[in-house]
């Protein structure tokens, strides 16, 4: 990962370099039904952050729900995605450009 990114930020300290690449990423926040009609909320594209767990309870805290930080995303119990991504841009400080509300149509 070091080679990654001296490649991506030539001589610039790697703590910058760590925030450069995490402002860059894209994140995608979409809703998916499981066993039983339950939602759950999906924010991937935090790969760039340090701890994906402090995150994780960061927003299970704020939003008052269950959750967990598995394999590069959180999953958060409910229909959070509006909510997340307000947290995301006031508390983490995301540009909402880089913030992709994934909205599927309903079927019945």
């Amino acid at each position: 990962m070091s080679d990654e990114l001296e490649s991506l930020c030539g001589g610039l300290p790697p703590e910058i370099c760590k925030q450069l690449v995490a402002e860059q990423q894209i994140i995608k926040i979409r809703l998916e039904k499981r066993k039983f009609n339950k939602e759950v909320t999906i924010i991937e594209g935090l790969d760039g952050y340090d701890d994906l767990r402090k995150i994780a309870s960061m927003l299970k805290s704020k939003l008052a729900t269950g959750g967990t930080a598995k394999d590069g995303r959180i999953e958060l119990q409910g229909d959070h995605r509006y909510k997340v991504k307000q947290i995301l841009i006031n508390d983490l400080g995301i540009p909402s450009e880089n913030i992709i509300m994934i909205v599927e149509e309903e079927r019945e």
